[in-house]
């Protein structure tokens, strides 16, 4: 009795193996979105992965002069790109590593009423 096809199914696997590795190296380190936590999803220019998350409203204070981030005290222009209008009337803030020390990518803000 030959023994070619357990040896055969054992060389497929390795070789898919080996090409399911090759895969994910390649998109190690992309960035890909995730999801707000009512179910749209953070734009890849603003989050990859890790930057955004919903914020209470007590964390951005919206004066006169924009939108001020409490936890770095960043000042953020109203016409600055990385305002956005939220999907979900909340808050969103997206920084760098998601570290609340870190620079703004791009603030969600609810809409205002007319």
């Amino acid at each position: 009795m030959q023994r070619q096809p357990v040896r055969s199914f054992i060389g497929t696997l390795a070789v898919s193996g080996l090409l399911a590795g090759l895969v994910l190296a390649g998109t190690h380190g992309r960035a890909w979105p995730h999801d707000a936590p009512t179910g749209w999803a953070y734009p890849i220019g603003c989050c990859s992965g890790i930057d955004c998350r919903e914020v209470n409203d007590a964390d951005i204070v919206e004066g006169a002069r924009g939108y001020e981030i409490r936890k770095t005290g960043e000042l953020i222009p109203m016409t600055d790109p990385k305002v956005r209008q939220s999907p979900d009337g909340r808050f969103h803030w997206c920084s760098v590593q998601g570290r609340d020390d870190s620079r703004t990518l791009c603030l969600f803000v609810p809409g205002r009423g007319s």
